[in-house]
């Protein structure tokens, strides 16, 4: 059965304190003797927590401007877009020259522990400390991966609408006179014409625009053939993009699959290992115990023949006695 002995320690505690101060021990010294403070820290230290600072950065920045970034070559926000395309080309660059500056910091932090002598405790934690630095910034890279891989499918999928979008028969003769390229071409053909003649000839552009969207039955046809194909290839395109979905999700499935049979194997062939040293001690053992044997039996053998010479020794005593 448990006993409070809670005010038996409150008084050696305090007969303790009267004896140190009659004494003349303070109790404040032996306070920063217990609490000493910490020591300074290291060189390494200092660097590898600069180094997690800067990733820490670099991963804050892109999920910042990851909206903006990814949103190059977007079907829906085309216009309210922030960031143009050279300021996610020189996210781009910076970003992989802050990554590629991490890494080499990592590579000489390691050449660093290798070199120094110090004991094998601070080595194996330093190196482990690297390992996760290494691992964070391995995330980092992939997040900047994921997010340059998303933009340039956008990218591509937005040249591709772009080359099978049809184009308009009567736009053309209606841009020529609101747009400003278009104008550049007018002006072009009539440089030597003045101001007047000009707006004449959009005049007669707009009303030949109007006259040529009235088509005839076969040509609406043959639009609405295009407009099929058109429609066709782009469910082919749709029926493909699917299907190298589906196959990249295979192999990646495969790959891990593959990941975990290899790790399996490993615990396998560790085990194998194992079983193969205890197995040759095992024979070294038997051998040594083969060995004694060997040994025990030919001195039993010495003593059986040294008995029996003994014993026929004493008959012919006794036979020779006995004459």
């Amino acid at each position: 059965m448990a006993v409070d002995i809670t005010l038996l320690f409150k008084a050696s505690v305090k007969t303790v304190k009267t004896r140190n101060k009659a004494i003349g021990i303070n109790v404040d010294s032996a306070k920063d003797e217990v609490f000493k403070k910490s020591r300074p820290k290291s060189g390494f230290s200092l660097r590898a927590k600069e180094v997690i600072t800067n990733i820490t950065k670099l991963k804050d920045f892109l999920l910042q401007h990851r909206k903006d970034y990814v949103s190059a070559g977007s079907l829906i926000s085309t216009d309210l877009s922030r960031m143009t395309d050279s300021e996610r080309d020189q996210i781009d660059q910076d970003a992989q020259i802050f990554m590629r500056t991490c890494s080499e910091a990592i590579k000489q932090l390691r050449n660093e522990v290798e070199k120094q002598a110090t004991s094998a405790q601070i080595k194996e934690h330093r190196v482990a400390v690297l390992d996760l630095i290494e691992m964070y910034l391995k995330g980092v890279c992939k997040l900047y991966s994921e997010q340059r891989a998303i933009r340039v499918k956008r990218m591509v999928d937005k040249k591709r609408l772009s080359r099978l979008a049809p184009e308009h028969p009567g736009k053309v003769a209606k841009t020529e006179v609101e747009g400003p390229a278009e104008e550049k071409v007018v002006k072009e053909e009539s440089s030597e014409k003045n101001i007047s003649e000009v707006q004449d000839n959009g005049i007669n552009l707009w009303e030949e625009g109007r006259v040529e969207d009235e088509l005839s039955p076969e040509e609406i046809q043959m639009f609405e053939q295009e407009n099929q194909k058109l429609v066709s290839e782009m469910n082919n395109l749709v029926d493909e993009v699917r299907q190298i979905e589906g196959k990249v999700v295979e192999i990646s499935r495969l790959q891990e699959i593959f990941a975990e049979k290899v790790l399996q194997q490993e615990t396998d062939i560790d085990n194998i290992h194992q079983l193969v040293v205890g197995a040759t001690e095992n024979v070294k053992e038997g051998n040594e115990d083969i060995r004694e044997a060997i040994k025990n039996n030919a001195g039993f053998r010495v003593w059986i023949l040294f008995f029996l010479v003994m014993c026929s020794f004493s008959l012919l005593f006794l036979d020779w006695y006995d004459s």
